[in-house]
């Protein structure tokens, strides 16, 4: 299937799920303060908030994963657009934060596997030098979902409320479903015995346990991980209470983190896809990010400028090299065989959720050490710890990854 092919048939519809992904995972950094303050919520319940939507996505990441190895990404597609469109729906009419949380859950699981999905997609039909790059460019689609969710939508609230917003992001999630049964084609045929389901849930295991996977997960993990957890929340506060942004400023700077997410997918991706066809390490790119995305943190702590340019750069950095995720979780598929593409994506994202709920959480719990500010906002100084236990944390994956001994390729 060639990439312009590829693209509209395989690309473009899947990412329209990963565009409700980003919009959903981004939105709460925009409406968040407001309904930390509407509803009295701590920290530790702003960030549970969040987290349930990624906690949700975690539990479904490896019985989806080999669903869509046995049946098929379009069948599982379909099915999961709807149950992401249930979720909006419970959003949208809920009067209070127990309900909220539902609907966050149920559209986590119906959005759980959209960017692993057409990772898998381009596997079973794409060349492998082009996987990474084509990932990447339905990442860049997608991003679109995340710049709307920040000064798009603050621009919307008063006319639709935030409960409007769950009501458009259900009926397109509606749209979507119809567009993946359309245009996404059943996964190739499958040579060979079929093996039984214990055999093929045993899959994981190998994955688990190749050394590959072992030295590389816990950065790869990490890299996306911190997307999610700022992306997802932590930066529209940390806007608030340590630059000073309020409403309409703070959407506009949250609108550089979607534009760095938007341009280093891109980027990243096709830098990775040049390098692998020239027979480079496919995992150049994502390491160079990886140790690029740590020293952004260290000058996140340092905070040493105050003008909204310094401010919107260094975010804007944080997402660039944080979208590298798509390029190192192809480079790791890379050491294993297309029929386990679907499994070997939704283990490492597994990985990466189970690290953001934590990370998510965590933050909110360093924050509440201190007392709110006058504003209602969080101290500064919690703000400096929580960014050092993400900078202790990535270090320990970088030594890992440099000390464990050399992986082999998978047979």
């Amino acid at each position: 299937m060639s990439s312009p092919a590829g693209f509209l048939r395989l690309t473009f519809p899947l990412a329209s799920i990963n565009v409700l992904n980003q919009a959903s995972r981004t939105l709460l950094a925009t409406i968040g303060p407001a309904l930390s303050l509407e509803f009295g919520l701590s920290a530790a319940e702003l960030g549970m908030l969040a987290a349930t939507f990624f906690a949700s996505y975690a539990l479904a990441q490896l019985p989806a994963g080999l669903a869509m190895d046995l049946y098929g990404v379009r069948r599982v597609q379909v099915l999961l657009a709807l149950v992401a469109g249930i979720g909006f729906l419970l959003c949208a009419v809920s009067t209070g934060i127990a309900v909220l949380a539902v609907g966050r859950l149920v559209a986590g699981l119906g959005l759980s596997v959209g960017m692993i999905a057409m990772l898998t997609a381009h596997t079973q039909w794409l060349p492998r030098t082009h996987v990474a790059g084509m990932t990447g460019l339905g990442v860049f689609v997608a991003s679109f979902g995340g710049m709307a969710a920040t000064l798009p939508a603050q621009q919307l609230l008063p006319f639709t409320g935030w409960r409007g917003l769950f009501w458009i992001m259900a009926g397109m999630a509606v749209v979507a479903s119809v567009w993946i049964a359309i245009s996404v084609p059943e996964r190739p045929a499958r040579t060979g015995p079929r093996p039984r389901l214990w055999e093929e849930i045993a899959a994981y295991r190998h994955v688990a346990r190749h050394p590959a996977y072992r030295r590389l997960a816990p950065a790869i993990a990490l890299l996306s991980g911190l997307n999610f957890t700022y992306g997802a929340l932590w930066a529209g506060p940390w806007l608030r209470d340590v630059g000073g942004y309020e409403g309409t400023a703070r959407a506009a700077m949250l609108m550089f983190f979607a534009a760095g997410m938007m341009v280093g997918s891109l980027l990243t991706a096709q830098a990775a896809s040049w390098f692998n066809r020239r027979g480079r390490d496919p995992m150049l790119v994502p390491g160079i990010a990886i140790a690029g995305l740590w020293l952004t943190q260290c000058l996140l702590i340092a905070h040493p400028w105050s003008n909204a340019g310094a401010i919107g750069a260094i975010w804007f950095l944080f997402a660039f090299l944080s979208a590298a995720g798509p390029s190192a979780y192809a480079a790791l598929g890379q050491r294993f065989p297309t029929e386990l593409a679907g499994r070997v994506g939704t283990l490492i994202n597994f990985t990466m959720l189970v690290t953001v709920f934590v990370l998510q959480n965590a933050i909110g719990w360093i924050l509440d050490l201190w007392p709110r500010t006058d504003t209602g906002g969080w101290s500064t100084a919690g703000y400096g710890w929580a960014l050092g236990m993400t900078v202790a944390a990535q270090a320990a994956t970088i030594i890992w990854a440099l000390n464990y001994k050399r992986d082999q390729p998978a047979g």
